[in-house]
């Protein structure tokens, strides 16, 4: 098993809501709001605020959160640098859909105007 591959299955593994809490303590530490990042993760996946609070109860990976999502149709717009990696170029589909959501939640805690950060 290559690296990139081991990487991957990690990615998917993970835990959104291990990750959740760590993403509005970022966002939230430079003033945005939880309204906000729930926003944010809605925009880019198409749920509502009640089902991320339900796949956070659960306990879903990424892989479970992508798998009901309704990825937005502008996804392709999110572009940069997350981990070294341009999220553009990312093989995986899954690994690429979680840079994203990466990318945004870096993108609001720094500032950016949540119109921006939606494209």
């Amino acid at each position: 098993m290559n690296s990139e591959s081991a990487s991957d299955q990690r990615i998917a593994a993970m835990s959104f809501a291990k990750v959740y809490p760590l993403y509005r303590a970022k966002v939230e530490r430079k003033g945005r709001s939880q309204a906000e990042l729930d926003q944010v993760i809605g925009w880019l996946t198409g749920l509502d605020a009640a089902r991320l609070e339900a796949l956070r109860a659960e306990g879903a990976s990424f892989a479970q959160l992508f798998e009901e999502a309704r990825l937005n149709p502008r996804a392709a717009l999110i572009t940069g640098v997350i981990c070294g990696i341009r999220v553009e170029e990312i093989a995986n589909p899954l690994t690429q859909k979680v840079r994203w959501l990466d990318k945004l939640v870096d993108e609001l805690a720094k500032g950016r105007a949540m119109e921006k950060v939606l494209r």
